[in-house]
């Protein structure tokens, strides 16, 4: 893996080949990250606290886009290392508050002008989604939860980065299937259950005509699972707008109530909201999963993936 690091004034260099490094890429919430460690003379010119942006590439392809934000250097009995870290592209999204403001209608091109473009980002083509009237934005939430709220509730899109740094406005990609079998170079497989977070039911109130609507998550409730959210719609609302909000609650707060870990010996095999399919014998979760979140990394390990799954439905 080759690492590129640019300063506010465009110029480049090219990092040592790292000693570790390590790369979480997830489905959209929360951000991407890396981390990595190479050697580095505490004596050279360039100054990596200037350095505000960071690439990587693996075998001539883009694997990482993203934001510095934290380099660190070491020098002790061994030499000298730097320890670099930062997010994705989406980091410039959470870290900047939008202006509260009142749209008649908001197209696309209205979000995309006033929420992500004056940041440097960029979208990836395919972005097609529907115009909202009466839109809102408040004050003091994020530019990233504009964008999430346009494109999750009103045109059913998970809005995501990928690995050149652009927004992507588009669904999964089921072209491609990725296979986990007996001839996989698989070093561990784990399943996690949490049921922590995770909602039994979800009341949304209108706030105006005081209705209340209640969406249980029965499977949830049989078991045991006792956790109500109260939410109040902050205009008028439909019957259906109620319904599918508490109905999409329920669904995200699900997503990690099972999860499928497993790490194999390899780098960037598989990316969030990939399929896969499990078929591994002594295995009792087999069937097909989407990845939710893939970490890949080197270390004395040597090279390795961890991708965790979740249903192939899952909502973000």
């Amino acid at each position: 893996m080759t690492g590129q690091v640019t300063d506010s004034q465009g110029r480049g260099w090219t990092l040592p080949n790292p000693l570790v490094w390590r790369m979480e890429y997830t489905a959209g919430t929360p951000c991407d990250s890396f981390w990595l460690r190479c050697p580095w003379d505490p004596g050279a010119s360039a100054r990596p606290a200037d350095w505000i942006r960071f690439s990587a590439d693996q075998g001539g392809e883009r694997v990482f886009t993203g934001v510095v934000d934290e380099c660190q250097v070491v020098q002790d009995g061994s030499g000298g290392t730097l320890e670099l870290s930062g997010r994705g592209m989406a980091a410039l999204l959470l870290d900047n508050e939008a202006l509260g403001q009142d749209y008649v209608t908001a197209t696309q091109a209205d979000i995309l002008r006033d929420h992500v473009t004056p940041y440097g980002i960029v979208t990836a083509p395919g972005a097609a989604l529907p115009p909202v009237a009466r839109f809102s934005t408040a004050t003091g939430s994020s530019e990233w939860s504009v964008v999430y709220d346009y494109a999750r509730f009103y045109g059913g899109v998970a809005p995501r980065f990928d690995r050149l740094g652009r927004l992507v406005l588009t669904g999964w990609s089921d072209s491609r299937e990725r296979v986990v079998d007996n001839s996989s170079f698989v070093t561990r497989m784990a399943l996690r259950t949490r049921r922590y977070g995770v909602l039994s039911q979800v009341l949304v109130r209108d706030r105006y005509s005081g209705q209340v609507q209640t969406v249980d998550n029965a499977a949830f409730l049989a078991s045991g699972g006792r956790a109500r959210r109260v939410l109040t719609m902050p205009g008028r609302s439909s019957f259906k707008t109620m319904r599918y909000t508490g109905q999409f609650q329920l669904e995200k707060s699900a997503v990690q109530l099972e999860v499928v870990e497993i790490t194999v010996a390899q780098t960037f095999c598989v990316w969030p909201g990939d399929l896969v399919r499990v078929q591994r014998s002594g295995w009792d979760r087999n069937g097909q999963f989407r990845a939710l979140q893939v970490t890949v990394g080197m270390d004395a390990r040597g090279d390795w993936t961890r991708m965790e799954l979740a249903r192939p439905d899952f909502i973000v």
